[in-house]
Parts: structure tokens; C-alpha cells; sequence
């Protein structure tokens, strides 16, 4: 399941998730959060969906159709939060793998401070992982040094951090797991030149999607990582903005 909100330009938000869903051979189940005003270059206005309505689709859905794993992205307000927290209390053992999307690439808003509240005080706890790019995990665990910001929000109670690298530099993009009691792991491919538009809902979705298929948390990373190397080797220029990157690609042809 996945809580999103609407990328127009269809590079990111939850075309991109279902996408990656799809691709990787699960089914998703979409469920709109907020509606963006949204180009290849960046994010210009946003407005959530009605919480309630948010509410009675979860519902609709839980009675209907086995959930094997719930993946957010831009969640609009505190509202919703409220609503997915409680969802999550009514069916608790759900992998969840939270993009904690704060910004767009170019710098737009996509959260508040009571929004950003809302999930650190009822989500981040619940979150296998959360999947921070290096903006945002400075700007959640408070430090400049990712490691110690993603002590942070595990001294804070989050379960998981997996610190991505696509926004540093050097020849490889370093993508790093940390866990409370455990040593951080890494996993790295090769950078290609420039941004990309939608990278970071991409990679969590697509980890979503292995957990929901089975894989191990490890697991669903490192396969996740492929796949988006593979949808970025094969990228698209759909605007004058960042290229998006190709989620059609299957794994096989992933380098």
C-alpha cells in the first residue's frame, strides 16, 4: 500500500512508486495524499487530501485486499499522519518504508514543522526504515555529520535509517544502513552524472515492494539499488529539468 501524493509531470510521487511496484512484480495499492503543482525542475504548490477520506480508503482497502508492506512518500499534513498512524495501530506488524520527503530537488516545500512533528513523534518509531536523502537526514537528525545525524533519530526511537547517497559526490553513490545495536552497512554503485527526478521515492518503493514479495530488509535494499541504477542508466528526457529515471527497466538489464 502507498501513500502518496500526485507528481503531474509523472517523475516522482506516486507514479513513480507505481511504477516501481509494478515493475519488481508486486501490486500496488495507491492511496493519494496530497495534490502537487510539480514540473522536472521543481515543486511549486501543494495541498493535501481530505484526512478523512484518506481514512475510509485505508479502510476500504484493509477489508478487501491482503497488505504485505505500506510505502510513503509526500504525506501533506498532520492529518493524514494521524489517520496512518492510527490505520497502523488497527494492523500492526506491516513493514513500513517511510520516505520522509521534506523537499524536492529544487528546493520546494513539501512538509511543515507540524507535519514533520507528526511523523517523528507517530511514524518514525513504526518505520523498519526510513529512507532520508542527505538534506533531510541533516535537517531531521539535526547534525551535519550523517552518522551522527542518524544516531539521532535512533536515539529518537527510529528503528532503521538507511542514509541515502545521491545527493553527495564522489564516483560512487554510498547508500548506508544504520540499526540500533548494529554495525552500519553499506551498499554502493556507480554515479552517473547529475540529478534525477523522483530517485528517492523510487529506491523506497522498490524496497517496498521486496518486502512485500518476501525478501529480507537487506535484501529488498540491495535489489532496490540495482533497480534504480538500472532506471537511471536508462533515463528519460520528459522536461527541461532533471531526466527521470526509466522504472520500466526490469532487473535483468540492470548493469
Amino acid at each position: 500500500m502507498i501513500l502518496s501524493g500526485l507528481d503531474p509531470s509523472g517523475g516522482a510521487g506516486i507514479q513513480a512508486d507505481i511504477q516501481a511496484v509494478t515493475t519488481l512484480g508486486a501490486h500496488p495499492l495507491p492511496v493519494l495524499s496530497c495534490l502537487t503543482v510539480q514540473d522536472t525542475h521543481n515543486v511549486y504548490n501543494a495541498a493535501p487530501v481530505d484526512a478523512d477520506l484518506i481514512r475510509q480508503q485505508l479502510d476500504c482497502l484493509a477489508a478487501d485486499c491482503r497488505i504485505d508492506a505500506v510505502k510513503t512518500g509526500a504525506l501533506g499534513n498532520a492529518d493524514v499522519v494521524a489517520v496512518l498512524a492510527d490505520f497502523l495501530d488497527r494492523h500492526p506488524g506491516l513493514p513500513l518504508i517511510l520516505d520522509p520527503v521534506i523537499k524536492a530537488a529544487g528546493g520546494g516545500d513539501l512538509a511543515d514543522d507540524k507535519l514533520l512533528d507528526a511523523m517523528k513523534t507517530r511514524l518514525f518509531g513504526r518505520a523498519e526504515i526510513i529512507t532520508p536523502n542527505g538534506v533531510e537526514l541533516t535537517m531531521l537528525g539535526r547534525h551535519d555529520d550523517p552518522e551522527a545525524a542518524a544516531g539521532q533519530l535512533i536515539a529518537g526511537g527510529c528503528r532503521g535509517v538507511l542514509a541515502t547517497g545521491g545527493h553527495c559526490t564522489g564516483a560512487n553513490i554510498v547508500n548506508t544502513l544504520y540499526r540500533p545495536g548494529q554495525p552500519p552497512r553499506q551498499w554502493q554503485i556507480t554515479r552517473v552524472g547529475g540529478e534525477y527526478h523522483g530517485t528517492g521515492c523510487t529506491l523506497a518503493a522498490a524496497i517496498a515492494a521486496g518486502r512485500a514479495r518476501g525478501l529480507t530488509l537487506e535484501q529488498a535494499i540491495e535489489q532496490a539499488q540495482a533497480f534504480v541504477s538500472g532506471a537511471i542508466n536508462h533515463a528519460l528526457a520528459v522536461g527541461g529539468g532533471q531526466p527521470v529515471p526509466d522504472r520500466s527497466v526490469p532487473l535483468s538489464e540492470t548493469p
